[in-house]
């Protein structure tokens, strides 16, 4: 028998300050619940770092764990402020099954509506991609890429059997590049969705409770 008292928390973990920002936003405007935000910097090596040292806290030990943030899209037709749900997240290091993604995309529907939401892999780089390599990637079936996701993820299930998931929000995309993922000029459209998801996370995680039929 489970008598345990409180849902384990959530850990949503995000790479740049203003992937944070947003999610704070999102939490001043009223989306409360059991979760830590954490900004693990950039690139795969510091979210490993990051991820892994949060996990070691008792208190966090259990905590389902979302990747989120801005991410490029692969997919011709994608546009800025499209979101990606991941059904896996992949690196040269593992493949990470995703949980609860048909949930993740319900919510998502429910809280920008008229946003369109992708699934499909999402694959992890350690440097940002442009151009001819884009096509590459997508050529291996990835729908998305980003440097932080896929080692969240690997970290999170290494630390312990746990639910993840990861969303990201496209920054740019093939036939609308940025000069830099990390620009907010032209970004304004997915940090504006990035501040609307987190009750979407926060329904995810509350599912993640529920009796299975």
């Amino acid at each position: 028998m489970n008598t345990r008292s409180a849902p384990a928390p959530l850990l949503i973990a995000c790479a740049l300050g203003i992937e944070q920002l947003a999610l704070r936003a999102g939490e001043r405007d009223g989306a409360g619940g059991p979760v830590t935000v954490l900004r693990t910097g950039m690139g795969p090596a510091a979210a490993e770092r990051s991820v892994t040292r949060m996990l070691a806290d008792p208190a966090l030990r259990d905590a389902a764990v979302l990747a989120t943030g801005f991410c490029a899209g692969l997919a011709p037709g994608m546009h800025p402020g499209d979101l990606v749900v991941a059904e896996e997240t992949r690196d040269p290091h593992g493949t990470t099954a995703c949980v609860g993604t048909e949930r993740l995309v319900k919510e998502l529907a429910r809280v920008v509506p008229g946003r369109t939401v992708h699934t499909g892999p999402l694959t992890g780089s350690d440097h940002v991609v442009r151009g001819p390599e884009r096509s590459d990637l997508f050529a291996t079936g990835a729908i998305a890429v980003d440097m932080e996701s896929a080692a969240t993820l690997l970290s999170a299930v290494r630390a312990g059997e746990r639910p993840v998931a990861a969303v990201r929000v496209v920054v740019d995309a093939p036939e609308h590049e940025l000069v830099r993922i990390g620009t907010v000029r032209g970004g304004i459209s997915a940090f504006r969705v990035l501040r609307s998801v987190l009750p979407a996370y926060l329904e995810w995680h509350r599912s993640l409770l529920l009796p299975r039929r």
